[in-house]
């Protein structure tokens, strides 16, 4: 039985405690008027134009008043941006760390209904990561409900004078709509989180059964939870991140979020596997067992470079105004992060994992992972950004501050997990071909 050691615990609590801070800093530093925002930003880039318009004002009487509108529309527009970036950069992180559970449990699902011989022995390690699920949506969901209630401006078709001037948007509301969408979302939570409450269940009694009932109960309800999981997990990509863009749409983008958080799911299988061996835990697993979660590591990175220059290309190539505006502003306003990303999460795991070699190199696969759960991270940043924050963005404490508190969060739910149950599911009927696996 594992044991949550003193040390981790604390680290866990240290990394909550700074995170609070940087977020409550985040909060505080936000403007609370548009003096204020217009403050915040260098004279170059906003003031001039202000001060043209007021010699505008001065020599043109109508045309003063149209200018006069428009800078005050564009500075409410202004102190909007400024006022969501703590927001968005909480939604971020709460949104990555829990997609990071939900692509573990997927993972987890597609093990049990495939039978999978090699896989048995890492199955409380998936379990202990998906205990995460549901403390990570309820949070998700409480910040989706805070903009339900106009504490934030992170969706911007849930805004009443937006919609009230928007047609495009109008033409949503039947499903772009408050209560549809957080009833949307409890659907989607409830199912995840039930699946993964008897699947661990029937797991822990077949460790004691005396025939294999719970662990054909498990494959049963594993099936029906993976249909259950390709449409909630597409219509949750439309809902919780493309909506923030309410004039965009991609058909490929469910795929897209999904192979994001399929290889970060997988990643932190990897990371905490790792980290278990090397305190004198899970013996059993070799260096096979890494390997072949470094494999899907690297087949996945490719599978979402492959989602990623389809939907780019596509839309790039086809320059229709309404479709390409998404990733012009991203390539304007965001082109480090943007065009960085595609490295970290492919060009460098793909040269290093390559070798088969390096797949069996623990430290090589910690490396990898890091960057790869980095460049994913940038990844959710670049989605949601641009929309809430438009070009007043830069990682910051606000940022940093969400990352370590919902790493600590994370820490601790998973560690904690783990020590609830035996590491090895002792009655498994694969679990004596899992422990002599070797490729």
């Amino acid at each position: 039985m594992y044991t949550f050691s003193s040390k981790l615990r604390l680290s866990a609590f240290v990394l909550m405690i700074v995170g609070i801070l940087g977020l409550g800093y985040g909060f505080l530093a936000a403007p609370g008027t548009v003096a204020e925002a217009k403050a915040m930003v260098t004279d170059a880039h906003h003031g001039g134009g202000h001060d043209g318009a007021e010699v505008a004002h001065d020599a043109h009487g109508t045309q003063d008043e149209a200018h006069a509108e428009h800078d005050s529309s564009h500075d409410e527009h202004l102190l909007h941006q400024l006022q969501n970036k703590p927001w968005a950069a909480l939604y971020v992180a709460a949104f990555f760390f829990m997609m990071i559970s939900l692509g573990v449990l997927a993972f987890y699902a597609i093990q049990r209904v495939s039978m999978a011989g090699w896989s048995p022995l890492l199955f409380r390690v998936m379990e202990g990561i998906t205990a995460y699920l549901l403390p990570g949506a309820v949070l998700v969901f409480v910040i989706l409900a805070l903009s339900g209630v106009h504490l934030n401006h992170l969706f911007v078709w849930m805004d009443p004078e937006v919609v009230a001037h928007d047609e495009l948007i109008q033409g949503k509301s039947g499903f772009l709509n408050v209560p549809f969408f957080l009833i949307r979302a409890v659907i989607y939570i409830a199912g995840w989180v039930a699946y993964r409450h008897f699947s661990r269940k029937f797991s822990i009694a077949q460790d004691t059964a005396d025939n294999n009932s719970n662990f054909k109960r498990n494959f049963k309800i594993s099936a029906g939870f993976l249909v259950f999981f390709l449409v909630s997990e597409s219509m949750m990509s439309w809902d919780w991140i493309m909506s923030v863009d309410p004039h965009w749409y991609s058909t490929l983008f469910g795929w897209y979020v999904f192979a994001s958080m399929f290889v970060s799911g997988i990643t932190v299988i990897a990371l905490i596997t790792i980290y278990l061996k090397s305190r004198g835990y899970l013996e059993e697993v070799n260096n096979s067992h890494i390997h072949d979660l470094a494999k899907f590591m690297f087949g996945i990175s490719i599978f979402w470079t492959y989602l990623w220059f389809s939907q780019f290309m596509l839309i790039w190539y086809s320059n229709i105004p309404e479709e390409v505006t998404y990733f012009v502003t991203r390539i304007e306003d965001y082109k480090l992060p943007f065009f960085g990303m595609v490295v970290l999460n492919f060009v460098f795991p793909v040269l290093v994992l390559m070798n088969s070699d390096y797949k069996r190199l623990n430290w090589f696969v910690v490396m990898t992972g890091i960057v790869i759960l980095t460049g994913h991270y940038i990844d959710v940043y670049n989605m949601i950004m641009p929309a809430t924050v438009g070009d007043q963005w830069f990682i910051g404490v606000a940022e940093v501050g969400g990352v370590l508190f919902f790493m600590g969060l994370f820490i601790y739910v998973v560690f904690t997990a783990l020590t609830k149950a035996p590491l090895i599911p002792k009655r498994n009927p694969f679990i004596e071909e899992s422990r002599r696996f070797h490729y």
